[in-house]
C-alpha cells in the first residue's frame, strides 16, 4: 500500500504537468474546492446561484450571502474544504473503506451536475467524467478499481497543495489576481492577500502531512 501510494502521488504529479489532459483530471481538485464554497454559502443561510468549470482548471462560484460572516466563511472555504476531503480520501483507503469514497465522489459529480454547474464546459466534464468513472466501476475488476481510486485520492490532494501553493506565489506578486485570496482582502481590507495565500498554503501542508503520517508513520 505505501510503495503504491508513492507511486500514485508521483503519476498524479507528472500527470497534472502534462498540457491537455492533465488539466483534464485536475478538474477534479477544482470541482470539489467550487463544491465546497457551495455547501459553506448554504450552510451560513446564502445560496448557490451557479458554478463555472473552465479548461484552464479554474472555476467560479456565484453565491449570494445573509451576512459578512457568511461571505467570510465562503471565500475562505474552497482551499480547505479540497484539503480535507484529499485527507479523508487517504483516511478511507488505509481503512479499506473504498465504498465510500465511491459514493462521495459520484455524490460530489451529481449534485455539481444537477443543480450549480451550468457553463458547456462544466458541463461536459461532469459528464465525461462521471460516464468513465461508472463504466470503471461496472467493467473494472475490483483490484484495478481500488488502484483507481487510490490514485483519485493522491490526485486530489497533489492539486490541493499545488492549486493552494499557486495562489500563495500570485498573491504575493500579483494580489489583485489571486482569486480567493484576493477576495477576502476585499472582504476583510486590513489583512492583506499575502496572508490569506500563506494561510491557505499553510492548512494545505498541514493535511498533507497528516495524511503522509496516517500512511506512513502510523
Amino acid at each position: 500500500m505505501k510503495l503504491q501510494i508513492i507511486i500514485s502521488l508521483i503519476l498524479a504529479f507528472l500527470l497534472t504537468q502534462a498540457p491537455l489532459i492533465g488539466k483534464y483530471f485536475a478538474m477534479l481538485n477544482t470541482m470539489i474546492h467550487e463544491t465546497g464554497h457551495s455547501l459553506v454559502a448554504l450552510l451560513t443561510g446564502g445560496e448557490v446561484r451557479n458554478i463555472s468549470l473552465f479548461p484552464n482548471t479554474s472555476g467560479v462560484t456565484m453565491t449570494g450571502h445573509s451576512s459578512w460572516l457568511s461571505q467570510l466563511l465562503t471565500s475562505l472555504s474552497g482551499y480547505v474544504f479540497a484539503s480535507f476531503v484529499g485527507y479523508f480520501f487517504f483516511y478511507l483507503i488505509i481503512k479499506g473503506h473504498y465504498r465510500w469514497m465511491v459514493y462521495i465522489l459520484m455524490a460530489l459529480l451529481l449534485i455539481n451536475v444537477l443543480f450549480w454547474v451550468r457553463n458547456i464546459y462544466g458541463i461536459f466534464w461532469l459528464v465525461t467524467f462521471g460516464a468513465g468513472f461508472i463504466w470503471l466501476l461496472r467493467t473494472g475488476h475490483q483490484t484495478v478499481i481500488q488502484y483507481v481510486l487510490v490514485f483519485i485520492a493522491c490526485l486530489v490532494m497533489v492539486e490541493a497543495v499545488s492549486s493552494a501553493f499557486e495562489i500563495m506565489l500570485l498573491s504575493l506578486f500579483s494580489p489583485s489576481q489571486a482569486g480567493d485570496a484576493a477576495n477576502l482582502a476585499r472582504i476583510v481590507p486590513f489583512v492583506p492577500a499575502p496572508i490569506f495565500g500563506f494561510m491557505f498554503f499553510g492548512q494545505a501542508a498541514y493535511f498533507f502531512w497528516l495524511a503522509f503520517r496516517r500512511v506512513f508513520l502510523i
